[in-house]
């Protein structure tokens, strides 16, 4: 098929590219900077210029497609709220795929966003879903917990650097999954005519809470955390301190989320019918154990090639 991919710089939109080119499909890619997104056109990708709100740049990306796969959603450091870019700017993307006549389309939801609507792209995602359900389009829903990568930052990073990590609450559970494993699922669902109008889980094999994969990463590096835990009322105030301000609005967003981790909350769910619907083998999943063991491994790894560089002192400072 030709596949037009939306996010595709982002870290599932990435991985979905490369699953589709490895699946044979024709990639278009949708991207506001080209010169940062060459890897793309290195891996076989056609890049176009475009923007989710500027409906020309997408009437041009959509021209002889006959699929989308959306992998696109506000970026943290965005100065655009994920008002406009998860809800204007996909209502945008929606109105152009109609007028091109394209159907097909995969979206990427989160998994129990009806029950988290506080939460404003949880929220998001919620509405989008029921507007795909009264829609015409072919619409396969993947609904995501959490991706394997984020955790390198929040846990991985800080406990092999002796920095500190925040949590808060009681700890929800969390079922993260490798972005590779879900561009598997998205990239599958074109060749599955029967998840058309299903939406469906797509979670790791286990749900985690903080305090687990913080052991975890203790185990890998033989280090213990710096943990720090936030109390929930303050995130509240917090929040209610950020929303004032216009330019704070994804600050509030994420605090918002922190808010759902913290809750206690498990986001989780049995995955049978999803892998049997798409025809793919639960046991190919990477489990979160073997992904951040792999990560450790590596940087490790590159760490220690680098010692022969570096001075005493140096030294001195590596994480191990």
């Amino acid at each position: 098929m030709k596949v037009l991919i939306v996010g595709a710089t982002g870290t599932l939109g990435r991985q979905v590219v490369r699953r589709c080119l490895d699946q044979g499909h024709d990639v278009r890619c949708l991207v506001r900077t080209p010169r940062k997104a060459g890897f793309l056109q290195g891996w076989g990708g056609e890049l176009v210029q475009g923007d989710l709100l500027q409906i020309d740049s997408l009437d041009h990306a959509l021209a002889g497609c006959e699929a989308v796969i959306d992998a696109a959603t506000a970026r943290v450091d965005s100065e655009q709220s994920v008002y406009t870019v998860d809800w204007d700017g996909k209502l945008n993307l929606f109105r152009s795929m109609e007028a091109a006549g394209i159907q097909r389309l995969v979206f990427h939801s989160i998994l129990k966003a009806g029950e988290h609507r506080s939460v404003p792209l949880m929220d998001i995602k919620y509405c989008t879903e029921d507007l795909l359900r009264h829609s015409d389009f072919q619409a396969t829903v993947l609904q995501v917990s959490g991706f394997m990568q984020g955790l390198i930052s929040q846990f991985a990073i800080p406990v092999l650097d002796s920095q500190n990590v925040w949590v808060s609450g009681s700890g929800s559970s969390i079922a993260y999954m490798n972005s590779q494993d879900v561009a598997r699922f998205a990239v599958a669902a074109l060749e599955r005519p029967d998840t058309i109008g299903a939406s469906l889980p797509t979670v790791g094999p286990k749900a985690w809470t903080s305090a687990e994969v913080i052991r975890l990463c203790e185990a890998l590096t033989r280090k213990e955390a710096r943990v720090l835990k936030v109390s929930p009322f303050i995130i509240k105030a917090l929040r209610a301190v950020v929303s004032l301000f216009e330019a704070g609005l994804n600050v509030d967003d994420r605090l918002a989320f922190a808010e759902v981790s913290g809750s206690g909350a498990c986001l989780d769910a049995p995955m049978e019918e999803s892998y049997h619907a798409f025809g793919l083998d639960p046991a190919d999943a990477t489990t979160l154990d073997t992904y951040l063991k792999e990560y450790y491994d590596t940087i490790i790894r590159r760490l220690r090639q680098m010692q022969a560089d570096l001075s005493k002192e140096e030294r001195k400072r590596l994480p191990f």
